[in-house]
């Protein structure tokens, strides 16, 4: 295992602390924010769609239907679902006109009310988007690469709280899973958004669009409330399948600690990235007094990859440093 170098400039020295989520009290949940049943253009009904993803070990899901008129506005009532063991979200994926390719506006909502009204006449995007998140619903920019978004689209939809990360159904389609650029370039514009992994899925080919990527949830509760309010707040990572266990900080040193891992890497607003590579890495050691320096000032920010053998990621959301503390 190889151990990066960077200098971590921020003043005296300060005892080694876990970082949030894990330095919050709660457990994770693990849920997915994005899925479609036969209210719009799944495969499955509801009841079916919540039951497969009980059934995979998730905690939650929300069911996030095409809010069109041409499937009657549909924002799928879930709370019959839940159990005390499994709870669902209510959402829904909005559109509005028009991206800068003259596209819908994918816009994924959280926590909706059920009477939240169709878009306006002349409604944009991102007025939607801010009229969604006024409601009280976490927002996210849907599926950045498959949408070609650029980031002009992105600075436009200020009302989001998130970028997709990964869009599973959208990797599995069409090789455009990616958000990872979109979400980097803003955090770069000084948008401090956070990171979600989703699966999109659909269930029109069996389970092939399924059970790719995730959310884990930190909070005290399973209750809806809490998640959301956790979801809010960034109390959260995202992954494909490893798990991250912990993150400490002091002025010297970052240490991850992940389920096995083939490397993890510090990524900043730069091209350049240290990293650590091995076999089953699952502590992951950044020298913060070396001699190469991350960025420093408002703004300065860095996220955290961990990647396993069968090339399976897990995010950390962006971590702000004038935040740390």
């Amino acid at each position: 295992m190889v151990a990066a170098q960077i200098r971590f400039n921020r003043g005296s020295p300060a005892p080694m602390r876990s970082i949030i989520p894990f330095s919050i009290p709660g457990r994770f949940w693990r849920g997915n924010l994005h899925t479609h049943s036969q209210r719009s253009d799944g495969g499955l009904s509801p009841e079916a769609v919540v039951a497969a993803y009980r059934r995979s070990g998730y905690d939650f899901v929300q069911l996030s239907e095409h809010f069109l008129e041409r499937f009657g506005w549909p924002i799928t009532d879930t709370r019959a679902l839940r159990s005390n063991a499994f709870t669902t979200l209510i959402g829904a994926e909005l559109h509005a006109m028009a991206t800068s390719v003259g596209e819908l506006w994918h816009v994924l909502a959280t926590g909706l009310p059920l009477d939240f009204a169709p878009p306006g006449a002349g409604e944009s995007g991102p007025q939607l988007a801010r009229r969604a998140r006024d409601a009280g619903a976490f927002v996210a920019i849907a599926h950045p690469s498959w949408s070609q978004l650029i980031e002009a689209d992105g600075m436009a939809l200020d009302a989001a709280h998130a970028v997709e990360i990964y869009n599973h159904g959208s990797a599995v389609e069409t090789d455009r899973g990616d958000g990872a650029y979109l979400l980097d370039r803003l955090c770069n514009r000084g948008r401090r958004l956070s990171a979600i992994a989703v699966d999109d899925a659909h269930f029109n080919y069996g389970e092939r669009d399924a059970f790719g990527g995730f959310v884990e949830v930190k909070a005290a509760s399973l209750d809806p409330e809490a998640l959301l309010a956790a979801l809010k707040a960034g109390h959260f990572y995202s992954s494909q399948g490893p798990r991250f266990h912990d993150i400490r900080i002091s002025r010297d040193e970052l240490v991850v600690e992940t389920s096995p891992v083939d490397s993890v890497a510090l990524l900043t607003g730069v091209s350049r990235a240290p990293y650590v590579v091995g076999a089953d890495i699952t502590r992951a050691v950044f020298d913060l007094a070396g001699a190469a320096t991350l960025p420093t000032g408002p703004g300065a920010w860095f996220r955290i990859v961990a990647i396993d053998a069968a090339r399976r990621r897990a995010w950390t959301n962006p971590i702000w440093i004038d935040e740390l503390g």
